[in-house]
Formats: C-alpha cells, sequence, structure tokens
C-alpha cells in the first residue's frame, strides 16, 4: 500500500463498486464470480459492466438490468 499511495483499498466488490459509474472485471478470482448481481446495481450510480475474463453470462447481466460488454461476445443492454 506505501508504493501506491494514490490507490483507493476497499474490503470488498461492493464498497469498492459503491457509486461508481462502471466496474471493470479483470481478474478471474471466485469472490468477483459469486457476487450478487442485485446488491452490486443497488450499490451503483449506473449498472454498466466490463467484464474483461468473460465472468459472467451476458443473458444474466442482462436479466439483472445491468449493461455489459465482454469479449468476444455481443453487448447486452439490462
Amino acid at each position: 500500500k506505501g508504493e501506491l499511495p494514490n490507490i483507493t483499498y476497499c474490503e470488498d466488490a461492493y464498497s469498492c463498486a459503491q457509486g461508481a459509474d462502471a466496474l471493470v472485471i479483470v481478474t478471474e478470482w471466485v469472490q468477483f464470480r459469486a457476487l450478487d448481481l442485485g446488491r452490486l446495481k443497488a450499490t451503483m450510480t449506473q449498472p454498466v459492466v466490463v467484464d474483461l475474463r468473460n465472468v459472467y453470462r451476458p443473458e444474466d447481466m442482462e436479466a439483472a438490468g445491468f449493461t455489459y460488454e465482454s469479449i468476444g461476445r455481443p453487448p447486452v443492454q439490462g
């Protein structure tokens, strides 16, 4: 943490997403695969997710009301 003093660290994905206009997923870690999409959406200002690891299924993100972009798949507008 001392090497990157301008970085804000969060306890979990939900606190990280609080008030966010968009969320970018760059890891396949299990804790990011099992998010409660309803809770995640409720914490964000805009429900926009860019998934660079194809962690989520587009139809699940659409059903949860997210604008969702992923690699090699068509975007969805929830």
